[in-house]
């Protein structure tokens, strides 16, 4: 939930280069309205339903019996959240995509703790306004 209000953050810079952050969740897109109503957040969030669009960029994972044990133990709901009977997650990550729908920058790490700072997507966006986008 941290990174998610971090993000918020972020959002106006981006628009004033004439970008939109849009964030992919394998959840149902009524637990996303109700995060987004929740939380406050100034950005789309698309559902990528049963982590199809990850697995398909091979960034999908199940997660292992003790990380499920632990989250059952405190709630933590995510076959609920995702809308079937999956424990499986994306890789979390950022990919920076043109106007063409060409992806101009990835950044993903296995490790959930190592995420790219949201002010470096501005900056990767940034950069690649400054030099010709072509294919």
């Amino acid at each position: 939930m941290i990174e998610l209000d971090a993000l918020c953050n972020i959002v106006k810079p981006l628009e004033n280069i004439g970008a939109t952050l849009v964030t992919i969740t394998p959840q149902q897109g009524a637990f996303s309205k109700r995060l987004i109503e929740e939380r406050n957040l100034n950005f789309d969030m698309l559902s990528d339903t049963d982590n199809d669009y990850a697995e398909k960029l091979g960034l999908k994972f199940a997660l292992p019996p003790k990380i499920i044990e632990i989250y059952s133990a405190n709630a933590i709901d995510i076959p609920g959240a995702n809308g079937n009977d999956s424990w499986t997650l994306p890789v979390p990550g950022r990919l920076v995509v043109d106007q063409q729908g060409i992806v101009r920058s990835t950044s993903f790490d296995p490790d959930y703790t190592h995420r790219p700072e949201p002010e470096a997507t501005v900056e990767v966006v940034e950069g690649l306004l400054n030099r010709p986008l072509t294919a």
